[in-house]
């Protein structure tokens, strides 16, 4: 395989952190502060959050750069040719959690993986590239589903026609609460163990999905952030907020790996909503705009 250039995807990582911070700050006048931490087993990272702002109620864009003695059963589980080597991990990684629930929740992960071959061995670095972004609505609405979905297809257009649709397909059957039967959100695009373009390619389809994020995010932004809203739609928020809380504790493969590999806790849990909510065996009014998300946006479909 190719070899991977770390130091080039680190400066393209940091330079997209703050460029969506730059950019969400169009909207949110609470400045995002910055958190610089360092770890004892090897690497750190920055965090920048903000919470209890003008849009946003809580919103994290995460950079990690880590490194570790010996891989974590969550980074093995699926190549366990690769137990017990040394590895090194990057990436951004961010959810932002509106206070109006007409303005979806978002998140977004572009990330390098490299599992470094024991000294002497004759083997070879195995790296790969992962990522993607999804969208998690409260209140279904055609036009913002189908832009979120074309800016993810057009994104990865360029590197394989057969791309979007695979991908696209992952992040529906990955962002699916299996113990409920029902999907997270409205999904977008994932992918991980990706490297079969070499390494060139492979990092410009990732640079092209992390660029593509503000594109589409910030006009839902913009088209919803001034909807009104009371305590009805809060409470539907909170409710769906504790399907997102449910999915990162219980199938979220990043957050386990975050956890085993000895990752910073503060960091790795700042995608958790600040407020949710459960409520035994609830169902919305039928014809509601709420039952309307269930049945119309949450099956997975073809937006574009």
């Amino acid at each position: 395989m190719s070899t991977v250039d770390t130091g080039a995807v680190k400066r393209y990582l940091l330079g997209l952190q703050a460029s969506i911070v730059d950019g969400l700050g169009r909207f949110e006048t609470r400045p995002f502060i910055a958190d610089d931490w360092q770890r004892a087993e090897g690497g750190g990272g920055l965090t920048r959050l903000v919470e209890e702002g003008s849009l946003l109620e809580r919103g994290g864009v995460l950079f990690s750069h880590v490194s570790g003695g010996k891989l974590p059963p969550s980074a093995s589980a699926h190549r366990p040719e690769l137990a017990g080597r040394s590895f090194e991990a990057m990436g951004v990684s961010l959810v932002l959690h509106p206070r109006n629930p007409h303005v979806p929740t978002v998140h977004m992960n572009v990330r390098c993986f490299v599992a470094r071959a024991p000294e002497g061995s004759g083997d070879a670095d195995v790296w790969w590239f992962g990522g993607g972004m999804d969208l998690t609505p409260y209140y279904g609405v055609e036009e913002d589903a189908r832009h979120f979905h074309a800016v993810c297809r057009d994104a990865l257009a360029p590197f394989g026609a057969d791309l979007h649709p695979r991908f696209k397909r992952w992040c529906d059957e990955y962002f699916f609460l299996k113990h409920r039967g029902e999907a997270r959100g409205i999904g977008g695009v994932f992918f991980d163990d990706f490297s079969e373009l070499g390494f060139e390619q492979s990092f410009a389809m990732l640079r092209s999905v992390g660029d593509g994020f503000l594109k589409a995010y910030l006009p839902i932004v913009e088209r919803r952030k001034d909807d009104a809203y009371g305590g009805v739609e809060r409470d539907w928020q909170a409710y769906r907020r504790g399907r997102y809380v449910e999915f990162n504790l219980v199938w979220d493969r990043g957050t386990l790996f975050g956890l085993q590999s000895g990752g910073r806790t503060e960091s790795i849990l700042a995608s958790m909503p600040p407020l949710a909510r459960w409520a035994y065996q609830y169902t919305p009014a039928p014809g509601s705009r709420e039952a309307e998300l269930l049945q119309t946006y949450l099956p997975p479909r073809d937006w574009v």
